[in-house]
Protein backbone atom coordinates (compact mmCIF):
# COMPACT_ATOMS: atom_id res chain seq x y z
CA UNK A 1 0.00 0.00 0.00
CA UNK A 2 2.83 2.44 0.91
CA UNK A 3 4.67 1.74 -2.34
CA UNK A 4 1.47 2.15 -4.33
CA UNK A 5 0.77 5.51 -2.70
CA UNK A 6 4.34 6.68 -3.35
CA UNK A 7 4.01 5.79 -7.03
CA UNK A 8 0.69 7.67 -7.11
CA UNK A 9 2.29 10.75 -5.51
CA UNK A 10 5.12 10.78 -8.03
CA UNK A 11 2.65 10.28 -10.87
CA UNK A 12 0.60 13.23 -9.67
CA UNK A 13 3.65 15.49 -9.65
CA UNK A 14 4.39 14.51 -13.25
CA UNK A 15 0.73 14.97 -14.25
CA UNK A 16 0.62 18.43 -12.71
CA UNK A 17 3.64 19.43 -14.81
CA UNK A 18 2.04 18.03 -17.94
CA UNK A 19 -1.28 19.64 -17.03
CA UNK A 20 0.31 23.06 -17.20
CA UNK A 21 -0.59 24.18 -13.68
CA UNK A 22 1.59 24.69 -10.65
CA UNK A 23 1.38 22.15 -7.86
CA UNK A 24 -0.20 23.34 -4.60
CA UNK A 25 2.07 25.02 -2.08
CA UNK A 26 1.97 21.94 0.14
CA UNK A 27 3.64 19.96 -2.65
CA UNK A 28 6.88 21.90 -2.08
CA UNK A 29 7.22 20.17 1.29
CA UNK A 30 5.90 16.69 0.45
CA UNK A 31 4.41 14.90 -2.55
CA UNK A 32 0.73 15.76 -3.03
CA UNK A 33 -1.73 13.14 -1.86
CA UNK A 34 -3.31 11.61 -4.92
CA UNK A 35 -7.05 11.49 -4.29
CA UNK A 36 -9.61 9.59 -6.30
CA UNK A 37 -13.11 10.90 -7.05
CA UNK A 38 -16.36 8.96 -6.76
CA UNK A 39 -19.26 11.01 -8.10
CA UNK A 40 -22.71 9.53 -7.40
CA UNK A 41 -25.56 11.01 -9.45
CA UNK A 42 -29.20 10.26 -8.67
CA UNK A 43 -32.02 11.11 -11.05
CA UNK A 44 -34.94 13.14 -9.62
CA UNK A 45 -33.67 12.90 -6.02
CA UNK A 46 -34.95 15.71 -3.80
CA UNK A 47 -33.78 15.81 -0.14
CA UNK A 48 -36.27 13.04 0.72
CA UNK A 49 -33.51 11.63 2.92
CA UNK A 50 -33.70 10.82 6.63
CA UNK A 51 -30.47 12.66 7.46
CA UNK A 52 -31.89 15.75 5.73
CA UNK A 53 -34.78 15.72 8.16
CA UNK A 54 -37.37 13.74 6.22
CA UNK A 55 -39.06 11.62 8.93
CA UNK A 56 -40.58 9.22 6.41
CA UNK A 57 -37.58 8.41 4.20
CA UNK A 58 -35.67 5.19 4.91
CA UNK A 59 -32.14 5.89 3.67
CA UNK A 60 -29.54 4.26 5.95
CA UNK A 61 -26.75 4.25 3.38
CA UNK A 62 -27.01 7.88 2.33
CA UNK A 63 -27.30 8.69 6.04
CA UNK A 64 -23.98 7.00 6.79
CA UNK A 65 -22.30 8.86 3.92
CA UNK A 66 -23.63 12.12 5.36
CA UNK A 67 -22.33 11.11 8.81
CA UNK A 68 -18.78 11.08 7.46
CA UNK A 69 -19.12 14.21 5.33
CA UNK A 70 -20.76 17.62 4.94
CA UNK A 71 -24.28 18.10 3.66
CA UNK A 72 -25.51 21.29 2.02
CA UNK A 73 -28.98 22.08 3.32
CA UNK A 74 -29.55 24.86 0.78
CA UNK A 75 -28.22 23.41 -2.47
CA UNK A 76 -30.01 24.07 -5.75
CA UNK A 77 -30.07 22.77 -9.28
CA UNK A 78 -29.28 25.42 -11.87
CA UNK A 79 -32.19 24.11 -13.91
CA UNK A 80 -34.85 21.57 -12.93
CA UNK A 81 -34.67 19.23 -15.92
CA UNK A 82 -32.39 16.24 -16.47
CA UNK A 83 -30.29 17.04 -19.54
CA UNK A 84 -29.46 20.70 -18.85
CA UNK A 85 -28.83 19.99 -15.17
CA UNK A 86 -26.27 17.34 -16.03
CA UNK A 87 -24.58 19.71 -18.45
CA UNK A 88 -24.48 22.26 -15.60
CA UNK A 89 -22.67 19.71 -13.42
CA UNK A 90 -20.29 18.41 -16.05
CA UNK A 91 -19.29 21.76 -17.57
CA UNK A 92 -19.56 24.14 -14.58
CA UNK A 93 -21.65 26.45 -16.79
CA UNK A 94 -25.18 27.57 -15.97
CA UNK A 95 -27.87 27.07 -18.59
CA UNK A 96 -28.05 30.83 -19.11
CA UNK A 97 -24.36 30.71 -20.10
CA UNK A 98 -24.49 27.66 -22.34
CA UNK A 99 -27.93 28.14 -23.91
CA UNK A 100 -28.75 24.49 -23.16
CA UNK A 101 -32.23 24.83 -21.71
CA UNK A 102 -33.86 21.68 -23.01
CA UNK A 103 -33.45 18.24 -24.54
CA UNK A 104 -32.12 17.96 -28.06
CA UNK A 105 -29.46 20.67 -27.61
CA UNK A 106 -26.08 18.96 -27.50
CA UNK A 107 -22.93 20.06 -25.77
CA UNK A 108 -20.54 19.91 -28.73
CA UNK A 109 -22.97 21.79 -30.95
CA UNK A 110 -22.96 24.85 -28.68
CA UNK A 111 -19.61 24.55 -26.84
CA UNK A 112 -17.40 22.38 -29.07
CA UNK A 113 -14.22 23.14 -27.14
CA UNK A 114 -15.66 22.75 -23.64
CA UNK A 115 -13.53 20.83 -21.13
CA UNK A 116 -15.91 18.74 -19.08
CA UNK A 117 -15.34 17.81 -15.46
CA UNK A 118 -14.08 14.30 -16.24
CA UNK A 119 -11.98 15.62 -19.12
CA UNK A 120 -10.35 18.06 -16.72
CA UNK A 121 -9.33 15.20 -14.46
CA UNK A 122 -8.18 13.12 -17.42
CA UNK A 123 -5.85 15.96 -18.43
CA UNK A 124 -4.40 15.78 -14.93
CA UNK A 125 -3.55 12.10 -15.37
CA UNK A 126 -6.74 10.50 -14.08
CA UNK A 127 -8.59 7.53 -15.48
CA UNK A 128 -12.23 8.65 -16.00
CA UNK A 129 -15.06 6.16 -16.19
CA UNK A 130 -18.86 6.38 -16.39
CA UNK A 131 -21.44 3.84 -15.22
CA UNK A 132 -25.21 4.23 -15.61
CA UNK A 133 -26.95 7.54 -16.23
CA UNK A 134 -24.36 10.33 -16.08
CA UNK A 135 -24.85 12.46 -19.20
CA UNK A 136 -28.50 12.40 -20.23
CA UNK A 137 -28.83 10.35 -23.41
CA UNK A 138 -32.22 10.26 -25.09
CA UNK A 139 -34.92 12.73 -26.13
CA UNK A 140 -32.61 13.89 -28.91
CA UNK A 141 -29.67 14.46 -26.54
CA UNK A 142 -26.44 12.49 -26.91
CA UNK A 143 -23.62 11.77 -24.50
CA UNK A 144 -19.99 12.83 -24.74
CA UNK A 145 -17.64 9.89 -25.34
CA UNK A 146 -14.57 12.11 -25.28
CA UNK A 147 -15.20 12.80 -21.60
CA UNK A 148 -14.18 9.26 -20.64
CA UNK A 149 -11.08 7.09 -20.80
CA UNK A 150 -13.20 4.08 -21.82
CA UNK A 151 -16.67 3.87 -23.40
CA UNK A 152 -19.47 4.59 -20.91
CA UNK A 153 -21.14 1.58 -19.32
CA UNK A 154 -24.82 2.29 -20.01
CA UNK A 155 -28.02 0.60 -18.95
CA UNK A 156 -31.76 1.29 -19.06
CA UNK A 157 -33.56 4.24 -17.51
CA UNK A 158 -37.03 2.95 -18.38
CA UNK A 159 -37.38 -0.72 -17.53
CA UNK A 160 -40.16 -3.17 -16.71
CA UNK A 161 -40.12 -6.81 -15.67
CA UNK A 162 -43.73 -7.52 -14.63
CA UNK A 163 -46.05 -9.57 -16.85
CA UNK A 164 -48.53 -6.69 -16.94
CA UNK A 165 -45.90 -4.32 -18.30
CA UNK A 166 -44.54 -6.85 -20.76
CA UNK A 167 -48.03 -7.26 -22.20
CA UNK A 168 -48.10 -3.56 -23.12
CA UNK A 169 -44.99 -3.91 -25.27
CA UNK A 170 -42.62 -1.13 -26.23
CA UNK A 171 -43.65 2.23 -24.79
CA UNK A 172 -43.21 5.87 -25.73
CA UNK A 173 -40.73 6.68 -22.94
CA UNK A 174 -38.57 3.69 -23.81
CA UNK A 175 -38.48 5.03 -27.37
CA UNK A 176 -37.52 8.53 -26.24
CA UNK A 177 -34.67 7.12 -24.16
CA UNK A 178 -33.41 5.15 -27.15
CA UNK A 179 -33.92 1.76 -25.51
CA UNK A 180 -34.67 0.12 -28.86
CA UNK A 181 -33.91 0.92 -32.49
CA UNK A 182 -36.41 3.23 -34.14
CA UNK A 183 -37.29 3.67 -37.80
CA UNK A 184 -36.16 6.84 -39.52
CA UNK A 185 -38.22 9.91 -38.62
CA UNK A 186 -38.85 12.33 -35.80
CA UNK A 187 -38.35 10.51 -32.48
CA UNK A 188 -41.09 12.51 -30.78
CA UNK A 189 -43.65 11.66 -33.47
CA UNK A 190 -42.68 7.99 -33.40
CA UNK A 191 -42.89 7.86 -29.62
CA UNK A 192 -46.28 9.58 -29.55
CA UNK A 193 -47.75 6.70 -31.53
CA UNK A 194 -46.64 4.13 -28.95
CA UNK A 195 -48.57 3.13 -25.81
CA UNK A 196 -47.94 4.65 -22.42
CA UNK A 197 -45.98 2.52 -19.96
CA UNK A 198 -46.93 1.74 -16.38
CA UNK A 199 -46.26 4.47 -13.83
CA UNK A 200 -45.18 1.80 -11.33
CA UNK A 201 -44.66 -1.88 -10.73
CA UNK A 202 -43.62 -3.80 -7.61
CA UNK A 203 -42.53 -7.32 -8.58
CA UNK A 204 -40.84 -9.68 -6.13
CA UNK A 205 -37.45 -9.65 -7.86
CA UNK A 206 -33.80 -9.16 -6.83
CA UNK A 207 -32.27 -5.70 -6.98
CA UNK A 208 -30.30 -6.45 -10.12
CA UNK A 209 -33.46 -7.23 -12.07
CA UNK A 210 -33.33 -3.50 -12.75
CA UNK A 211 -30.53 -1.36 -14.17
CA UNK A 212 -29.62 0.41 -10.93
CA UNK A 213 -28.87 -2.89 -9.22
CA UNK A 214 -26.68 -3.96 -12.12
CA UNK A 215 -24.92 -0.58 -12.21
CA UNK A 216 -24.13 -0.77 -8.50
CA UNK A 217 -22.63 -4.22 -8.84
CA UNK A 218 -20.62 -3.22 -11.88
CA UNK A 219 -19.34 -0.19 -9.97
CA UNK A 220 -18.28 -2.50 -7.12
CA UNK A 221 -16.34 -4.66 -9.56
CA UNK A 222 -14.68 -1.65 -11.13
CA UNK A 223 -13.71 -0.15 -7.76
CA UNK A 224 -11.94 -3.37 -6.85
CA UNK A 225 -9.98 -3.22 -10.12
CA UNK A 226 -9.30 0.52 -10.04
CA UNK A 227 -7.95 0.22 -6.52
CA UNK A 228 -5.14 -1.98 -7.83
CA UNK A 229 -3.93 0.65 -10.28
CA UNK A 230 -1.22 3.22 -9.68
CA UNK A 231 -3.34 5.75 -11.52
CA UNK A 232 -5.98 7.81 -9.70
CA UNK A 233 -9.55 7.51 -10.94
CA UNK A 234 -12.59 9.67 -11.51
CA UNK A 235 -15.58 7.30 -11.38
CA UNK A 236 -19.08 8.61 -12.05
CA UNK A 237 -21.94 6.29 -11.13
CA UNK A 238 -25.44 7.36 -12.14
CA UNK A 239 -28.70 5.87 -10.87
CA UNK A 240 -32.11 6.19 -12.56
CA UNK A 241 -34.55 5.77 -9.67
CA UNK A 242 -36.53 7.51 -8.27
CA UNK A 243 -37.20 8.74 -11.82
CA UNK A 244 -40.48 7.48 -13.27
CA UNK A 245 -41.56 4.77 -13.77
CA UNK A 246 -41.41 3.63 -10.16
CA UNK A 247 -40.22 0.16 -11.17
CA UNK A 248 -38.93 -1.02 -7.84
CA UNK A 249 -38.64 -4.45 -6.17
CA UNK A 250 -41.49 -5.18 -3.78
CA UNK A 251 -39.30 -5.22 -0.68
CA UNK A 252 -38.76 -1.46 -0.95
CA UNK A 253 -42.46 -0.74 -1.32
CA UNK A 254 -43.02 -2.86 1.77
CA UNK A 255 -40.80 -0.57 3.85
CA UNK A 256 -43.53 2.08 3.86
CA UNK A 257 -47.02 2.30 5.31
CA UNK A 258 -49.04 4.06 2.60
CA UNK A 259 -51.28 5.67 5.22
CA UNK A 260 -48.24 7.36 6.83
CA UNK A 261 -46.91 8.98 3.66
CA UNK A 262 -47.02 12.80 3.38
CA UNK A 263 -49.82 14.01 1.12
CA UNK A 264 -49.77 17.37 -0.73
CA UNK A 265 -50.63 20.37 1.43
CA UNK A 266 -51.49 22.81 -1.38
CA UNK A 267 -53.42 21.85 -4.51
CA UNK A 268 -53.09 25.09 -6.48
CA UNK A 269 -50.49 27.62 -7.57
CA UNK A 270 -49.48 30.30 -5.08
CA UNK A 271 -51.85 33.21 -4.64
CA UNK A 272 -50.83 35.91 -7.11
CA UNK A 273 -48.48 33.69 -9.14
CA UNK A 274 -48.54 34.06 -12.93
CA UNK A 275 -49.87 31.09 -14.87
CA UNK A 276 -46.49 30.52 -16.54
CA UNK A 277 -45.02 29.65 -13.13
CA UNK A 278 -46.86 26.33 -13.25
CA UNK A 279 -47.33 23.60 -15.79
CA UNK A 280 -49.78 20.90 -16.76
CA UNK A 281 -49.26 17.41 -18.09
CA UNK A 282 -45.78 16.67 -19.31
CA UNK A 283 -43.84 13.70 -17.99
CA UNK A 284 -46.43 12.46 -15.50
CA UNK A 285 -49.02 12.10 -18.27
CA UNK A 286 -46.73 9.73 -20.19
CA UNK A 287 -47.62 6.88 -17.83
CA UNK A 288 -50.75 4.88 -17.13
CA UNK A 289 -53.04 4.93 -15.09
CA UNK A 290 -52.41 8.68 -14.79
CA UNK A 291 -55.37 10.33 -16.59
CA UNK A 292 -53.74 12.10 -19.57
CA UNK A 293 -56.14 15.02 -19.92
CA UNK A 294 -56.93 15.73 -16.27
CA UNK A 295 -55.67 18.57 -14.14
CA UNK A 296 -53.19 17.32 -11.57
CA UNK A 297 -55.35 19.00 -8.92
CA UNK A 298 -58.11 16.53 -9.83
CA UNK A 299 -56.04 13.36 -9.42
CA UNK A 300 -57.86 11.03 -7.01
CA UNK A 301 -56.24 10.74 -3.58
CA UNK A 302 -55.59 7.02 -4.12
CA UNK A 303 -53.53 7.81 -7.23
CA UNK A 304 -51.61 10.55 -5.45
CA UNK A 305 -50.80 8.23 -2.57
CA UNK A 306 -49.66 5.47 -4.92
CA UNK A 307 -47.34 7.83 -6.81
CA UNK A 308 -45.87 9.18 -3.57
CA UNK A 309 -45.43 5.61 -2.33
CA UNK A 310 -43.61 4.72 -5.54
CA UNK A 311 -41.29 7.69 -5.20
CA UNK A 312 -40.26 6.81 -1.66
CA UNK A 313 -39.83 3.14 -2.62
CA UNK A 314 -37.51 4.33 -5.40
CA UNK A 315 -35.52 6.44 -2.94
CA UNK A 316 -34.97 3.45 -0.64
CA UNK A 317 -34.08 1.22 -3.58
CA UNK A 318 -31.43 3.60 -4.84
CA UNK A 319 -30.18 4.07 -1.28
CA UNK A 320 -29.49 0.33 -1.14
CA UNK A 321 -27.53 0.53 -4.40
CA UNK A 322 -25.48 3.42 -3.06
CA UNK A 323 -24.74 1.18 -0.08
CA UNK A 324 -23.32 -1.46 -2.42
CA UNK A 325 -20.99 1.13 -3.95
CA UNK A 326 -19.88 2.55 -0.59
CA UNK A 327 -19.21 -0.95 0.76
CA UNK A 328 -17.10 -1.72 -2.31
CA UNK A 329 -15.14 1.50 -1.83
CA UNK A 330 -14.35 0.48 1.75
CA UNK A 331 -13.55 -3.13 0.82
CA UNK A 332 -11.06 -1.93 -1.78
CA UNK A 333 -9.28 0.13 0.88
CA UNK A 334 -10.09 3.35 -0.97
CA UNK A 335 -12.33 5.24 1.46
CA UNK A 336 -9.51 7.33 2.94
CA UNK A 337 -8.10 8.24 -0.50
CA UNK A 338 -11.34 9.10 -2.27
CA UNK A 339 -13.49 12.21 -2.43
CA UNK A 340 -17.14 11.13 -2.58
CA UNK A 341 -19.87 13.44 -3.86
CA UNK A 342 -23.58 12.66 -3.81
CA UNK A 343 -25.74 14.85 -6.07
CA UNK A 344 -29.39 14.83 -7.08
CA UNK A 345 -29.90 16.37 -10.51
CA UNK A 346 -32.98 18.38 -9.39
CA UNK A 347 -35.90 18.22 -7.01
CA UNK A 348 -39.36 16.77 -7.52
CA UNK A 349 -42.97 17.81 -7.11
CA UNK A 350 -45.18 15.23 -5.41
CA UNK A 351 -48.51 16.98 -5.88
CA UNK A 352 -47.64 20.25 -4.14
CA UNK A 353 -49.12 23.22 -6.03
CA UNK A 354 -50.98 20.53 -8.05
CA UNK A 355 -47.63 19.79 -9.75
CA UNK A 356 -45.79 16.54 -10.42
CA UNK A 357 -42.17 15.82 -11.38
CA UNK A 358 -40.00 18.90 -12.17
CA UNK A 359 -39.73 21.70 -14.79
CA UNK A 360 -40.53 24.69 -12.52
CA UNK A 361 -38.71 27.29 -10.44
CA UNK A 362 -40.39 26.34 -7.16
CA UNK A 363 -38.51 25.05 -4.11
CA UNK A 364 -39.64 21.46 -4.51
CA UNK A 365 -38.31 21.28 -8.07
CA UNK A 366 -34.99 23.04 -7.47
CA UNK A 367 -33.69 22.05 -4.02
CA UNK A 368 -31.30 19.11 -4.16
CA UNK A 369 -29.08 17.03 -1.89
CA UNK A 370 -25.37 17.76 -2.22
CA UNK A 371 -22.97 15.86 0.04
CA UNK A 372 -19.16 15.83 0.08
CA UNK A 373 -17.19 13.26 2.07
CA UNK A 374 -13.53 12.32 2.29
CA UNK A 375 -10.22 14.06 2.92
CA UNK A 376 -10.34 17.80 3.74
CA UNK A 377 -14.09 17.61 4.44
CA UNK A 378 -15.66 18.16 7.86
CA UNK A 379 -17.37 14.98 9.06
CA UNK A 380 -20.93 14.92 10.35
CA UNK A 381 -21.40 18.58 9.43
CA UNK A 382 -24.21 20.56 7.84
CA UNK A 383 -24.05 23.98 6.26
CA UNK A 384 -26.63 26.57 5.27
CA UNK A 385 -24.32 28.00 2.61
CA UNK A 386 -26.21 28.53 -0.66
CA UNK A 387 -24.75 26.07 -3.18
CA UNK A 388 -25.38 25.46 -6.86
CA UNK A 389 -24.74 22.46 -9.08
CA UNK A 390 -22.07 24.41 -10.98
CA UNK A 391 -20.03 24.75 -7.76
CA UNK A 392 -19.17 21.05 -7.77
CA UNK A 393 -16.71 21.28 -10.70
CA UNK A 394 -14.34 23.89 -9.19
CA UNK A 395 -14.72 22.39 -5.71
CA UNK A 396 -13.68 18.91 -6.83
CA UNK A 397 -10.71 20.37 -8.69
CA UNK A 398 -9.58 22.20 -5.55
CA UNK A 399 -10.03 19.14 -3.30
CA UNK A 400 -7.89 17.12 -5.71
CA UNK A 401 -5.16 19.76 -5.65
CA UNK A 402 -5.66 20.77 -9.28
CA UNK A 403 -5.52 24.34 -10.61
CA UNK A 404 -8.79 26.23 -10.76
CA UNK A 405 -10.57 25.31 -14.01
CA UNK A 406 -10.66 28.06 -16.61
CA UNK A 407 -12.86 26.73 -19.38
CA UNK A 408 -12.83 27.67 -22.25
CA UNK A 409 -16.54 27.47 -21.38
CA UNK A 410 -17.77 29.79 -18.60
CA UNK A 411 -17.06 28.33 -15.16
CA UNK A 412 -19.93 29.87 -13.22
CA UNK A 413 -19.43 27.98 -9.97
CA UNK A 414 -17.27 28.81 -6.98
CA UNK A 415 -14.82 26.73 -4.96
CA UNK A 416 -16.63 25.58 -1.79
CA UNK A 417 -13.59 24.05 -0.07
CA UNK A 418 -13.53 26.79 2.64
CA UNK A 419 -17.10 25.79 3.52
CA UNK A 420 -16.19 22.10 3.62
CA UNK A 421 -13.47 22.89 6.13
CA UNK A 422 -15.50 25.41 8.15
CA UNK A 423 -19.24 24.88 7.51
CA UNK A 424 -20.15 28.27 8.97
CA UNK A 425 -18.18 30.07 6.23
CA UNK A 426 -20.16 32.17 3.75
CA UNK A 427 -18.74 32.88 0.29
CA UNK A 428 -21.92 33.88 -1.55
CA UNK A 429 -25.35 34.86 -0.27
CA UNK A 430 -27.55 33.34 -2.96
CA UNK A 431 -28.03 30.54 -5.47
CA UNK A 432 -29.01 31.25 -9.07
CA UNK A 433 -31.29 29.02 -11.13
CA UNK A 434 -33.51 29.19 -14.16
CA UNK A 435 -36.40 27.49 -15.85
CA UNK A 436 -37.71 29.11 -19.05
CA UNK A 437 -41.10 29.05 -20.68
CA UNK A 438 -41.75 29.80 -24.35
CA UNK A 439 -40.46 33.34 -25.00
CA UNK A 440 -39.81 33.89 -21.27
CA UNK A 441 -36.61 33.54 -19.31
CA UNK A 442 -37.40 32.48 -15.77
CA UNK A 443 -34.33 33.60 -13.81
CA UNK A 444 -34.32 33.10 -10.06
CA UNK A 445 -32.30 34.15 -7.03
CA UNK A 446 -32.62 32.07 -3.85
CA UNK A 447 -31.26 33.59 -0.64
CA UNK A 448 -31.47 32.04 2.83
CA UNK A 449 -34.88 33.66 3.20
CA UNK A 450 -36.31 34.64 -0.19
CA UNK A 451 -36.74 33.43 -3.74
CA UNK A 452 -37.26 35.96 -6.52
CA UNK A 453 -38.26 34.66 -9.94
CA UNK A 454 -38.11 37.13 -12.82
CA UNK A 455 -39.92 36.26 -16.02
CA UNK A 456 -38.64 38.37 -18.92
CA UNK A 457 -40.38 38.33 -22.29
CA UNK A 458 -37.61 37.91 -24.88
CA UNK A 459 -39.71 39.84 -27.45
CA UNK A 460 -40.87 42.86 -25.46
CA UNK A 461 -38.59 42.93 -22.41
CA UNK A 462 -41.61 42.97 -20.08
CA UNK A 463 -40.86 41.62 -16.60
CA UNK A 464 -43.12 39.69 -14.24
CA UNK A 465 -41.93 38.88 -10.72
CA UNK A 466 -42.62 36.27 -8.09
CA UNK A 467 -41.30 36.71 -4.54
CA UNK A 468 -41.61 34.10 -1.79
CA UNK A 469 -40.57 34.20 1.85
CA UNK A 470 -39.22 30.68 2.44
CA UNK A 471 -38.88 31.32 6.18
CA UNK A 472 -42.35 32.75 6.81
CA UNK A 473 -44.07 30.82 4.01
CA UNK A 474 -42.03 27.65 3.30
CA UNK A 475 -44.79 26.12 1.18
CA UNK A 476 -44.68 29.12 -1.21
CA UNK A 477 -48.39 29.83 -0.89
CA UNK A 478 -48.35 33.56 -1.75
CA UNK A 479 -46.49 35.70 -4.26
CA UNK A 480 -45.58 38.81 -2.28
CA UNK A 481 -43.78 40.72 -5.08
CA UNK A 482 -46.37 43.50 -5.20
CA UNK A 483 -46.16 44.18 -1.45
CA UNK A 484 -42.34 44.09 -1.11
CA UNK A 485 -40.95 46.30 -3.90
CA UNK A 486 -37.67 47.00 -2.04
CA UNK A 487 -36.82 43.30 -1.78
CA UNK A 488 -37.76 42.81 -5.43
CA UNK A 489 -35.41 45.64 -6.45
CA UNK A 490 -32.58 44.24 -4.33
CA UNK A 491 -32.80 40.71 -5.72
CA UNK A 492 -33.52 41.96 -9.23
CA UNK A 493 -30.23 43.82 -8.99
CA UNK A 494 -28.38 40.57 -8.32
CA UNK A 495 -29.83 39.08 -11.50
CA UNK A 496 -28.85 42.23 -13.41
CA UNK A 497 -25.23 41.78 -12.34
CA UNK A 498 -25.09 38.43 -14.13
CA UNK A 499 -24.41 38.18 -17.86
CA UNK A 500 -27.46 38.41 -20.09
CA UNK A 501 -28.88 34.92 -20.60
CA UNK A 502 -28.13 33.04 -23.79
CA UNK A 503 -31.03 33.18 -26.27
CA UNK A 504 -33.94 30.84 -25.80
CA UNK A 505 -34.34 28.13 -28.46
CA UNK A 506 -36.67 28.98 -31.30
CA UNK A 507 -39.74 26.74 -31.21
CA UNK A 508 -41.96 26.25 -34.20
Amino acid sequence: MIRRRLRRWLGMALAMTTFGGAAPAAAQDSPPRRLNVLLILVDDLKPAIHAYGDPVAITPNIDRLIARGTRFDLAYANQAVCAPSRFNLLTGARSTSSGIYDFGINLRDVMPQAVTLPQYFMRAGYHAESIGKVFHTGHGTVGDPQSWSVPPHKDHVIEYVSAEAQAIGRTREEALFGDFELPDGDVWDIAAALPRGLAWERPDVPDDAYADGRSARHAATRLAALGQSDRPFFLAVGFARPHLPFSVPARYWDLYDPAALPMPMLDHLPEGAPALAGKTGGEIAAYTPVPPNTSEADFPDALKRQLIHGYYAGVSYVDAQIGVVLDALASAGLAEDTIVVLWGDHGYHLGDHALWTKHTNFEQATRIPVVFAGPQVSAGAATGHLAETVDIYPTLAALAGLPAPAGPQPIDGINLVPVLRQPGTRLRGYAYHTYPRPHHWGQAIRTERYRLVRWTDDRTGERIHELYDLVGDPQETRNMASSEPAIVRQLDGIIDRHPAPAPLPVRE
